[in-house]
């Protein structure tokens, strides 16, 4: 077990002055370091090298630690994150806890335990980082036998484990999706599982779980200079627009999954980065009668536990975004900002006919998603603006699907994706709104498709003939990740399949949501 305790686990008091990160109970100093500098990076030079850089883009999650991040008013959650990405001046004033923080070995953590008992670590070297991905499910609040994570019905597997809304739920209450950014070349899994799926609870003197209820550590005003440039964070909006009035070739950084991977595969830098991704104002999620906002610094994970379920369409989109590694720091305005045509999200947004809030200095505009990308990952947005929110109008049609077509199920990048909202009266197709990504230098609507299914009825024949315009949607390329006969398929296949799931819609208008 850890080594230290509840004491050591100080908070970001003593941040502000000198940069520091309180890492396995002890205070460590940023002071220097540059702003292409990995977490990763700069854990490995303390010595602690049970963190791997395996693929340096988040996808094998070789590289995860732990977090202390708010749950709540009041309270902490132990978050694990890909190292290899988050620039360690973002660390200011925060607690990790690396797989060496949580146990030795003549004191194993119980994750630890559990891994080297049933064969789940054999080269050993995606294991400290499968260790921290069990470790932040193994503290995860409301983590009970018999629960379960997600919405939708649930199915009994032989194992003890259920499957609901994406979610595979042990007979201990541990979800599998924890483990979905972590990869292992030699176990093919199975012991890796049976390790997760046999935890217990943490006992009552475990000092990572008692820290669990006591409020995360406050975000300092940080700005690190090095050699090389600048990172400064920002800690309220008006402090974010100045900085990136002051800087006109800043990058701005959230969750920097996108940017880490342009350091660390291409070399990018920047001569000044603003971190954004603890300003309040960019961080509310807030439920109205006619619209539903959503605060651009919001990740994927916390938009997930704080909706629901309360959009279907997201529910369903975000089990099946990338991994929880990356969901626990990608965010919703990030997603969008870099423009990709691949990006999951702006599908799924589209479909529901969202807009962007955009912000500078001079005021905010609010531009519908569907004229915000301009060309191959390129955007209205004005070099002083950042998003702010993203807004969903409300009430919502009741069908609704997101269908990725990926190589992987998990953890892996779109070769198509398609977002549904239907609404169907009287078997009358009175409302349709697709979203498309990986079919043009752009996310799409599916224009002439919903032009061939409103008016009409909601039949297979109908499906089929619109299902025939949705193949000619976008403009497809061959690429590395799938052909452009492939993708034109996909599409015509992606309409089949939602009538199949939805054949006999009942009358329903559009879906309330409850606030």
């Amino acid at each position: 077990m850890a080594s230290f305790s509840v004491a050591d686990l100080a908070g970001g008091e003593q941040a502000g002055v000198v940069p520091t990160a309180s890492v396995n109970g002890r205070r460590l100093v940023l002071d220097g370091v540059a702003p292409h500098t990995s977490a990763l990076d700069w854990l490995r030079e303390q010595g602690l090298t049970g963190a791997k850089e395996g693929c340096a883009e988040g996808e094998c999650g070789a590289c995860a630690v732990l977090m202390a991040r708010p749950d709540g008013p009041g309270g902490t959650q132990w978050t694990a994150f890909n190292a290899c990405l988050v620039p360690a001046a973002s660390l200011d004033g925060q607690e990790i806890v690396t797989s060496e923080g949580l146990g030795s070995p003549d004191s194993l953590h119980p994750v630890q335990h559990e891994l080297a008992v049933r064969g789940g670590s054999q080269c050993g070297y995606c294991t400290p980082g499968f260790v921290c991905s069990m470790a932040a499910e193994y503290y995860r609040s409301g983590r009970t036998p018999g629960t379960e994570s997600g919405p939708g019905s649930a199915t009994e597997h032989p194992n003890g484990s259920q499957t609901t809304g994406g979610h595979e739920i042990g007979p201990n209450g541990f979800d599998l999706q924890g483990l979905s950014g972590n990869l292992c070349r030699c176990t093919g899994y199975r012991p890796i599982r049976d390790a997760a799926f046999a935890v217990g609870a943490p006992p009552p003197e475990d000092a990572l779980a008692a820290r669990c209820s006591r409020a995360a550590p406050t975000t300092p005003r940080t700005r690190i200079t090095s050699s090389t440039g600048t990172y400064a964070r920002a800690t309220d909006l008006a402090d974010a627009l100045a900085l990136l009035g002051e800087n006109a070739d800043a990058v701005l950084v959230a969750g920097s999954t996108d940017w880490g991977v342009e350091v660390n595969l291409r070399a990018a830098r920047a001569p000044f980065v603003i971190g954004i991704d603890r300003v309040p104002e960019l961080r509310a999620l807030d439920v109205g009668p006619d619209s539903i906002e959503i605060g651009a610094a919001l990740t994927f994970s916390e938009i997930e536990t704080a909706l629901d379920g309360r959009v279907p369409l997201i529910a369903d989109l975000i089990p099946q975004f990338a991994s929880r590694l990356i969901r626990n720091t990608a965010t919703i305005g990030g997603n969008l900002a870099t423009a990709s045509p691949i990006g999951d999200a702006a599908p799924a947004l589209l479909a529901l006919e969202a807009t962007v809030v955009l912000t500078s200095e001079r005021g905010e505009r609010e531009i519908p998603l569907a004229d915000y990308f301009t060309g191959y990952r390129e955007t209205v947005r004005r070099p002083d603006e950042l998003i702010r929110a993203v807004r969903i109008p409300l009430p919502l049609s009741p069908i609704a699907a997101f269908h990725k077509i990926a190589k992987r199920r998990f953890d892996d990048i779109s070769s198509v994706a398609v977002a549904f909202a239907l609404t169907v009266d009287d078997g009358i197709v009175t409302r349709a709104r697709i979203g498309v990504g990986g079919v043009a230098a752009i996310p799409i609507r599916a224009l002439a498709t919903e032009a061939a299914l409103e008016g009409r009825p909601w039949t297979a024949e109908t499906v089929r003939a619109a299902a025939a315009v949705m193949r000619g949607e976008g403009t497809p390329l061959d690429d590395h990740r799938a052909s452009a006969a492939y993708r034109t398929a996909m599409l015509g296949t992606a309409l089949l399949r939602l009538h199949h799931a939805h054949p006999h819609p009942e009358k329903s208008g559009s879906q309330e949501v409850g606030a």
